[in-house]
């Protein structure tokens, strides 16, 4: 097919893709409660991206049709009673005293989203903080004076970069453990003691991940982004230990794209300070256009310390809207993934020769993960395990030309961080 041609196909298929509902239901015996996702309208007839609960902890996701005229929660409630078995679980324990962290820029009314949620958290003793990076304009700190003054603390951070601002935001807790999430998410109510809990019950747990879901599916671009695999890793607990490197993952830890992502995660704070933090020449907002989460998952894991991820800790994330969108992140997921390596290796030289032997496999990670994948209609959100979702050619083009530039842009980012400090130097000393 000629690249014209294959081009007017991916549009029309794109264009095809219908909006999904997205909705909760939690099973408690012969219960049912069905409930519209966040800021969703009520569930009606169509298709329904479906989270399924068992004692309000995240079990799994379905998609369900619901036939015009049915009653959705008893259509719903079949086909999850069916594909859901019963779950058992422990007590989560006694958490520490966590600090939140939220980066912003220029998004005031997100963040006032995001930020109702967080206070809204069951955790007994945490702190929000929340940093600036970068800004144009007086809006966030405005917010935060006018809505949250006494219970969200403001750190104005003026280099740009998320990890910049994340460090800034580091430097300025007091929690035993730091948990970091985005200003686009809504945080499930027990999202902070679920994430932060896990590490009184392991002394030797430097991190812990958590479940992403997609808050709304109402655009073409939101339906395949989710259909893509989305933020999710899964309804399966994990601990990844590098005394003990799991035998189904031979590039560990290189593919740190399968522990989590920045939305959703926390360290033992004194763990991450000790590993210097998140390295400023990455992340969204500088040149090397992200991975200062994977570099954090890396940096900690060959520290000695475990990783664990945990689906019952969850927050709605509202994915971006227009296939624009999905091509500048397709983008930055290649350039952030060849950058944080560059980092960690640049950084921590003493992983070269692991790296090296896992270069071979790893080359091939890289094709199967960029991979065209064809599905008529654009495919489904769900099976976050697997990579059989679609994506398309141009998007998998852009991914594989991010990879490329992402040890240049990791570079560009470095100078620029050295700039910066020669001006403020030569400022400082006038």
């Amino acid at each position: 097919m000629a690249r014209s041609a294959r081009a007017q196909e991916e549009i029309r298929r794109f264009l095809d893709i219908g909006a999904v509902q997205v909705a909760e239901l939690d099973l408690d015996g012969d219960e049912a409660v069905l409930r519209p996702g966040p800021g969703s309208p009520p569930v009606t007839h169509g298709e329904v991206f479906v989270l399924v609960r068992r004692g309000g902890r995240p079990v799994g996701t379905l998609l369900g049709r619901v036939p015009e005229g049915a009653d959705p929660r008893a259509v719903l409630a079949e086909r999850a009673r069916a594909e859901c078995g019963p779950a058992v679980f422990g007590e989560p324990g006694e958490p520490p005293f966590t600090s939140v962290v939220v980066a912003t820029r220029e998004r005031a009314g997100q963040l006032a989203r995001a930020l109702d949620s967080l206070l809204a958290q069951d955790h007994p003793r945490f702190e929000v903080v929340v940093v600036d990076n970068a800004p144009v304009t007086s809006e966030t700190r405005e917010l935060i004076e006018r809505k949250y003054a006494e219970r969200v603390r403001y750190v104005c951070e003026p280099v740009p970069g998320l990890a910049a601002a994340h460090n800034a935001g580091l430097d300025a807790v007091g929690g035993e453990v730091v948990a970091f999430t985005d200003d686009d998410v809504v945080a499930d109510p027990r999202w902070l003691t679920e994430l932060s809990a896990p590490f009184a019950a392991d002394a030797g747990l430097g991190c812990c991940t958590g479940l992403i879901l997609p808050a709304r599916l109402t655009t073409p671009a939101q339906v395949l982004l989710e259909s893509h695999g989305g933020f999710a890793k899964g309804f399966t607990p994990r601990t990844y230990d590098p005394a003990c490197p799991p035998g189904d993952e031979p590039l560990f830890p290189f593919t740190a794209g399968r522990f989590g992502s920045g939305a959703n995660m926390a360290f033992r704070t004194a763990v991450l300070r000790s590993v210097g933090g998140f390295d400023p020449a990455t992340g969204a907002g500088t040149a090397a256009r992200g991975g200062d989460d994977l570099y954090g998952f890396v940096r900690v894991l060959a520290q000695g310390h475990r990783l664990r991820y945990t689906p019952y800790a969850l927050v709605w994330h509202h994915h971006r809207e227009t296939w624009r969108d999905l091509e500048t992140q397709a983008y930055g997921y290649g350039a952030g993934l060849t950058a944080y390596l560059t980092a960690v290796l640049v950084n921590r030289p003493a992983l070269l020769p692991a790296f090296l032997a896992r270069l071979p496999r790893g080359l091939a990670h890289a094709r199967t993960l960029t991979a065209v994948r064809e599905a008529e209609g654009g495919g489904t959100p769900g099976d976050h395990d697997v990579r059989t979702h679609p994506w398309p050619r141009r998007l998998s083009r852009l991914q594989r030309r991010g990879m490329l530039y992402g040890p240049v842009g990791y570079v560009k980012a470095r100078r620029a961080l050295r700039a910066t400090a020669r001006y403020e130097t030569a400022r400082g000393a006038r």
